[in-house]
């Protein structure tokens, strides 16, 4: 008896001392601590608290609290109920009221706090989990690409650690949608009008088809929406999350590949079929970022080397620092000169249009096509990327990305792939020989619905190694297909026992096809293998949202990335330089510039004018941490030496990125050439140097000047502000119009371009008055036809075309000059007037230049 009580004791005992070693708190709040804040968590798992330990700032919105971790089964939040805290393990044990308890590891990393998921036990059906949504007051700029939000003082921020912990709460595809929704980042500067409302939300512009048309509204206030990682909410501020699947659950989802989600439009949403694979929640981990708004991009690359993600560098920068923000080229036409360009220039990175838009295909890599020059035999690729590395310049080709052509791809045509994406899975009947047009099978599973981004209505179903095109289902058993073609692309036309599988395929947007999950890790090697053979360190993907076809979202992203990174370095290629058509939260860490758009919807640097979807794409990129851009944009024969220099300049201001559209017959049109070749270099040796304070840079944003650099020696810039006049829509009459100007620098010469306009093709200006305000007259008595110009500069007067090109000079008495303060000059028809023709005046004054 006496044994037996203690041999209890000494179990008591034990379990005693366990409780020591290993304490539960039981306290009422569980702290977490970063460098900048204190996380505080109470007895039920949510967090009350984000407090910043300089300011003493609460950023957790008054009476709201956020679920540290949420499940997530069908469409329903499950949140906890309970919270324990292990002091020696730094592990959380979360309950919920379905039976399942979580457990997170947390580890305070100074800079950030990370959580991962260890163990969900048991998981009941739990399709998801999800980390928050956490509840923020901080509005001002929404990243949703990333999941970050920012104020001026503050951001707050979650980064996903591995690939199946991906952004914004569980969706259908896993991906968010564009839309405008209601903003004013400024209340007082960007007031909002009676009829809108904050958080008000509209669809895109246009009519979805053509990309220019999605941007359609002008004013600040109304801000495009990319991704769903972070979210405004007017009632207190803003949301931000992530998600991991259990992705080895087969999803049939609901979900239009781009851009919107309504019924009846084009891109009207389709059922797809997503087939599993192999990643599951369990181990999500996420990174929570809270610190001043002037570390967030430095605490964010401290995440990124500390926790091993990508990490690209160009010239030991690394690419998301705007110090890595470089310009490229968009090179259009034959090559003689491209290399030499750029040197001038001083640009090291070449998208090459001139050679055209690239379709992977594993049976013909290189295609036939060659880079071709006026005074050269033809080159490979292969050859001319070598050349290029050896001159020092990052080259690559304008692709389509995962676009599997019927015409140009061997897993596609003539024997298809077994693992082209599908959207639908049915069985067949009834036997079917090589011969027969009806098509039996057990469901119609959504295959009514057309395929196809665009409303293009790709119907195409697979079986065996056979495509067959279809064009509707018949609405009673037995189900039918329409108007059936077998045999299509020239595949072979097979026979099938009853019972058999058949797939409808997935289409891209351009009639052909995508590949599945398992495909794309081939396709992905295949591009890293392809570049290092081909010489390149460059690559355009164009139709990025082939990593969306597959259903998987940002999963899918990261997974092509990943193993083309991979599989370019194992091939022994270093930095490459990524371009695409978008960047989501899956593909950040990767790319190093996203130039998508161009011309003067991205921005005019002739006119200093933002257009509409430059200020959109200028919000989204810049509020997660990404270069805002100008797209292309095509260097114009007939710019001025300070509209070339305003592109860099506004760039720069902005740390914004583009590419200068460039070709031999724009270039060598140009009679500025050598000007803008020679301050250009000036630009980009600045910046490189890194010479622009945030100060300058500030000024260099004012839109109502233009900037002219001058290197005076290695390191020394002098910058001068320009400022220019523009009398538009001028009469071409008899009677004078008077222009008045206000010139705030000292007196200096006149710089002046007048040019004339028609509204007929061959439509012409007989001769020009111009006077001035001393009351000297000018009298040009030329014939000036459209689009020309008489420009007066360096005490100079002459006729040129519409490329500025010198045709005649005119004779001038005296000095011409600009004085300072206000003056006029009155411009005129020197004979007979003509309604049909209208003159633009052009008037240029310098300032002081300041030392940087």
């Amino acid at each position: 008896m006496i044994n037996k009580l203690n041999k209890g004791f000494l179990v008591l005992l034990a379990f005693s001392m366990m409780l020591v070693i290993h304490p539960q708190a039981n306290a009422q709040t569980i702290t977490l601590n970063t460098k900048f804040v204190t996380l505080s968590i109470n007895k039920r798992g949510f967090i009350t608290s984000i407090k910043d330990k300089s300011s003493h700032k609460e950023y957790c919105p008054a009476g709201k609290v956020s679920a540290l971790l949420s499940l997530y089964k069908g469409e329903n939040y499950i949140l906890p109920v309970a919270a324990a805290f292990n002091t020696l393990n730094k592990r959380i044990t979360l309950r919920y009221p379905n039976g399942s308890v979580a457990t997170v590891q947390t580890d305070e990393k100074g800079e950030y706090v990370r959580l991962k998921l260890v163990s969900l036990k048991p998981r009941n059906g739990v399709d998801n989990i999800v980390w928050g949504p956490y509840k923020l007051t901080i509005s001002k700029t929404i990243g949703d690409i990333l999941g970050v939000v920012r104020d001026d003082d503050f951001a707050f921020g979650i980064l996903g650690l591995n690939d199946n912990t991906t952004s914004g709460p569980p969706t259908g595809g896993d991906m968010s949608f564009m839309y405008y929704f209601i903003h004013s980042p400024d209340p007082l500067k960007y007031p909002l009008p009676p009829n809108l409302k904050e958080g008000q939300t509209f669809t895109i512009g246009g009519d979805g088809i053509n990309d220019v048309a999605f941007y359609s509204h002008p004013e600040e206030y109304y801000r495009m929406n990319y991704g769903n990682g972070a979210r405004l909410e007017p009632a207190f501020g803003s949301t931000v999350c992530m998600h991991s699947r259990d992705r080895r659950k087969e999803q049939m989802i609901r979900f239009p590949v781009l851009p919107d989600n309504l019924d009846g439009k084009v891109n009207s949403a389709r059922y797809q079929l997503v087939p599993p694979v192999n990643a599951d929640f369990i181990g999500s981990s996420v990174a929570l970022l809270a610190c001043p708004d002037s570390v967030g991009l430095r605490t964010i690359e401290q995440i990124v080397l500390k926790e091993g993600l990508p990490h690209p560098e160009i010239d030991g920068q690394w690419i998301k620092d705007p110090k890595a923000y470089r310009p490229d080229i968009a090179w259009h036409g034959v090559h003689d000169s491209l290399i030499t360009y750029a040197h001038q220039l001083a640009i090291k990175g070449v998208q090459d249009e001139g050679w055209g838009e690239y379709y992977p295909n594993p049976q013909n890599r290189w295609t036939n096509r060659k880079i071709n020059f006026n005074n050269a035999a033809p080159m490979d690729i292969p050859q001319y990327g070598a050349l290029m590395k050896k001159n020092g310049i990052r080259y690559g080709l304008h692709t389509l990305c995962e676009f599997l052509q019927p015409d140009n791809n061997s897993d596609v045509a003539p024997v298809p792939s077994d693992s082209l994406a599908i959207m639908q899975r049915t069985s067949i009947t009834k036997n079917l020989t090589d011969q027969d047009t009806v098509i039996t099978v057990a469901d119609r599973a959504y295959f009514n619905e057309f395929g196809g981004w665009e409303g293009n209505h790709t119907n195409v179903l697979k079986i065996g190694k056979e495509l067959i095109e279809y064009n509707g289902i018949s609405e009673s058993k037995p189900y039918t297909f329409l108007h059936i073609k077998r045999g299509l692309y020239g595949t072979k036309r097979g026979a099938y026992k009853k019972g058999a599988t058949i797939v409808k395929l997935q289409p891209n947007c351009y009639r052909g096809f995508v590949p599945d999950m398992n495909l794309q890790k081939v396709y992905a090697d295949y591009y890293g293998k392809w570049l290092k053979e081909g010489g390149m360190d460059y690559i355009d993907f164009d139709g990025l949202e082939s990593c969306i076809y597959q259903g998987q979202g940002q999963y899918s992203f990261k997974q092509f990335f990943r193993k083309l990174f991979d599989s370019y370095a194992k091939n022994g290629g270093d930095y490459l330089r990524v371009m695409g058509s978008a960047v989501y939260e899956g593909n950040w860490h990767y790319m190093s510039v996203c130039n998508v758009g161009g011309g003067n919807n991205m921005f005019n640097p002739v006119l200093n004018q933002w257009g509409i979807e430059g200020k959109d794409m200028r919000y989204v990129f810049e509020s997660s941490y990404l270069p805002a851009t100008f797209g292309i944009v095509d260097l114009q024969s007939d710019w001025s030496l300070y509209d070339a220099e305003n592109l860099e300049a506004k760039s720069i201001g902005w740390n914004a990125t583009y590419m200068l559209g460039l070709s031999q017959h724009a270039v060598e049109n140009c009679p500025e050439k050598n000007n803008i070749f020679k301050a250009y270099r000036a630009w980009e040796n600045a910046r490189a140097l890194n010479i622009f304070t945030k100060t300058v840079k500030e000024r260099l944003k004012d839109l109502n000047f233009k900037f002219h650099l001058v290197q005076n020696g290695e390191k020394s810039f002098v910058l001068y502000p320009v400022r220019e006049t523009r009398f538009t829509d001028q009469q071409y009459t008899i009677e004078k119009n008077t222009c008045r100007l206000n010139n705030e620098f000292d007196a200096q010469p006149l710089d002046c371009a007048i040019r004339i306009s028609s509204a007929e093709k061959d439509g012409y200006a007989d001769g020009i008055r111009i006077t001035f305000q001393d009351g000297t007259e000018l009298s040009i008595d030329k014939k000036i036809t459209n689009g020309e110009f008489i420009i007066l500069k360096d005490n100079a007067c002459y006729v040129a075309d519409k490329n500025r090109k010198k045709i005649a000079e005119i004779p001038t008495r005296g000095n011409l000059s600009l004085p300072h303060g206000a003056s006029s000059i009155q411009v005129s028809a020197l004979h007979n007037s003509n309604q049909k023709v209208n003159m633009e005046l052009l008037v240029s004054s310098v300032g002081p230049g300041i030392a940087l």
